[in-house]
């Protein structure tokens, strides 16, 4: 694409081409492409460079450092030449579909098109409107956008709009995360609706939020919540009231905290120093795998090869009768309860195949297993504390079900049409409803688990080999080890010393600060420490996961995460200079506590004790027959090349990518998460 743009020689054409490289990651201008040199020599030759060659010569020679030097001196000049001889600037869209600023030092970039460049998009505009008429089709607008007409537009009174950041509070839950989407619903979607529907955006401008610079602070990943988080974009903000009418048209989920004024320049994308995210956890999610299960034989196997079993049980000490326990008190007496024809069948099929993602429709049977992941019938669950989940929860939960079916390979299962077929619903085998009562145990179980505190100080000791600043390519997707933007600085990263109990379920609060996140980054990372406590494994694997050897790091579930707050530090103090308010959440301290509780930590409780989301997570990777894991070993990263027996029930879970198993839809891949 850069290269097609920069076969044209026109001055402005060039011109564009250097706004567009200004704004290129720091990868591209340090390492540029080979045909950039010569390009430049060819424009050069012959001839007297004109003052926006020789800037665009030194910039590609000299590459960031010279960008602070074109900035001062060449911006203004740099902007009116793009504004008087430049025929297609809208080419300057894709700095901000990029995620980038919108506007250059002094000013705003201004989009000036000549006579012709008008009557030509006037042209396309109709024959369009024409098209689509003929066809009888209506114009395929986002779900976020509305189209008023022109008289509508007119009649409406022109008011100014200001640069503001707009603080933010939300429950991710039904939503498609944090970002635009053309044809789901998101924060975004709903909070730009908003805007239009308060009058805080005018209507001539309610049909593309570009149009009013919108920019996210941190993105987050479908379910994902937000405790604080910040857009800055140009609103209409001279009523006092303009905070509460926002409030008005959104769900209890969305909450605006409040509205500060900014410079014209200000990106919350660009000027936010750091960013602190919490991630909720079930203390039982660092068991150990079950003795049965296929990971902890492996575990134990590759510990033998290494000649390393003592030192694997010593750092399983803390936990090495817990498993014993939990199954005489809770499991035991509902095996002695089943028949004794079917209690073989029932085991071999729950530890061996039940909870492995590929195996669980050969074992328990296509039906019966449709019916459990759509609801019908459940497990037994633990009586919940808080009152029934909202509509959204239970749209939610239906997505939720179609994603796991998807992933298992199953058709998804419409209960409500089949309860309609059928006058009533099939009734389990005794080996249906054995493995239904098996789970139940077994979830109970893990629920009355209670952490070690030796157990949290290996947490701690883990999490603190997160701090610094590493190459965490192996914590996203699509990047490799040599990608200079894989490389991430982790200020803090800590477990609080005290769990926190819900419903007789005890939770962990991990929270981490970094300077930026990349997709599903917070996610794996947890699941990584989650994992490495579980199998054992010493601590210095955290460090090979800096390395060039590719490891896949499973993505923990979205449910537990939380973005606490961005944080402004230094750009505040420029803002003070510039006579505005900082970017500050602490004033809204009591409004954000209450809705956390509320809207956040409440649907969080309720749905991991409905779904047991973290339960089926786990389950899946100890079961799952794979070597992907066994870097998790005391054999180290050289086991993942280990060759496993396979048989038909379990090929095809060895072929997936363990990395992507029993994780949900995200949607488009975006690289940054916040």
């Amino acid at each position: 694409m850069y290269e097609q743009s920069l076969m044209i020689p026109s001055p402005a054409q060039r011109t564009v081409n250097l706004l567009r490289h200004r704004y290129l990651r720091a990868s591209l201008i340090e390492h540029p492409p080979p045909w950039l040199p010569k390009r430049t020599e060819s424009i050069l030759l012959g001839r007297q460079p004109t003052k926006t060659e020789r800037d665009y010569h030194i910039l590609r020679t000299t590459g960031v450092p010279a960008i602070r030097v074109w900035e001062v001196e060449a911006t203004r000049d740099l902007e009116t030449e793009v504004a008087r001889e430049a025929e297609d600037v809208e080419e300057i869209k894709g700095i901000e579909e990029m995620g980038q600023v919108e506007e250059l030092g002094g000013g705003p970039i201004r989009r000036k098109k000549s006579g012709a460049q008008n009557g030509r998009i006037a042209r396309n505009n109709e024959r369009a409107a024409k098209r689509q008429k003929v066809d009888g089709r209506k114009e395929d607008l986002p779900v976020y956008a509305t189209k008023f007409s022109k008289e509508e537009i007119e009649t409406q009174e022109k008011k100014p709009k200001r640069k503001v950041a707009v603080m933010l509070g939300y429950s991710g839950t039904g939503y498609k995360g944090m970002q635009l989407n053309h044809h789901e619903k998101t924060i975004e979607g709903d909070l730009f609706k908003a805007f239009v529907d308060s009058g805080a955006i005018s209507k001539a401008n309610a049909d593309d939020p570009k149009k009013s610079s919108l920019i996210r602070c941190a993105r987050t990943d479908k379910g994902v919540h937000a405790a604080g988080n910040v857009i800055s974009l140009k609103l209409i903000v001279e009523d006092p009231d303009i905070v509460a009418k926002i409030n008005e048209h959104l769900s209890p989920q969305i909450r605006v905290w409040g509205i500060e004024r900014t410079n014209g320049s200000f990106s919350c994308y660009q000027h936010c120093d750091s960013r602190t995210y919490q991630y909720l956890i079930p203390s039982h999610c660092f068991l150990p795998p079950h003795p049965k299960s296929f990971l902890a034989k492996q575990m134990v196997e590759l510990a033998e090869e290494a000649n390393d079993l003592e030192g694997y049980q010593a750092r399983q000490k803390e936990v090495e009768d817990v498993w014993s326990k939990m199954e005489e008190e809770y499991v035991r007496p509902v095996i002695e309860e089943m028949e004794l024809s079917i209690r073989d069948e029932v085991l071999r099929a729950f530890y061996e195949h039940d909870n492995s993602p590929a195996n669980s429709a050969s074992t328990i049977g296509t039906e019966a297993l449709k019916q459990t992941i759509s609801g019908v019938p459940n497990q037994v669950k633990v009586i919940s504390a808080v009152e029934d989940v909202s509509a959204t929860e239970s749209k939610n939960r239906q997505e939720s079900t179609a994603d796991i079916s998807s992933v298992l390979g199953l058709e998804t299962v419409n209960v409500e049409a089949m309860e309609t077929r059928e006058e009533r619903p099939r009734e389990l085998t005794p080996v249906e409803n054995a493995l239904r009562d098996l789970k139940a145990a077994h979830i109970k179980a893990k629920n009355a688990y209670r952490i070690h505190p030796a157990r949290v100080a290996r947490v701690r000791s883990h999490l603190s080999r997160y701090i610094g600043t590493h190459k965490f390519h192996n914590y996203t997707i699509e990047k490799t080890f040599r990608d200079p933007s894989a490389t991430r600085v982790i200020k803090a990263f800590n477990v609080d010393a005290v769990p926190i109990i819900i419903n007789d379920t005890e939770w962990l609060s991990l929270k981490v600060w970094g300077q930026s996140f990349m997709m599903h980054q917070i996610r794996k990372m947890v699941s990584m420490i989650a994992l490495l406590v579980r199998c054992g494994c010493h601590e210095g694997r955290i460090q090979d996961s800096y390395m060039a050897d590719k490891l896949s790091i499973p993505k923990a579930p979205s449910l537990g995460l939380l973005l606490e707050c961005p944080v402004f530090e230094v750009y505040n103090e420029k803002l003070e200079g510039f006579g505005y308010n900082k970017i500050d959440f602490s004033r809204y301290e009591e409004e954000m506590e209450e809705f956390k509780q509320r809207e956040i930590y409440g649907r969080i409780f309720r749905e991991e004790e409905r779904d047991h989301t973290f339960h089926s997570f786990f389950a899946g990777m100890d079961n799952t027959r794979s070597s992907q894991l066994f870097y998790l070993s005391s054999a180290g990263v050289e086991a993942t090349k280990k060759e496993i027996k396979k048989d038909t029930l379990t090929d095809a879970a060895a072929k997936t990518n363990i990395g992507e198993v029993l994780s949900e839809d995200e949607g488009d891949a975006i690289n940054e998460e916040g």
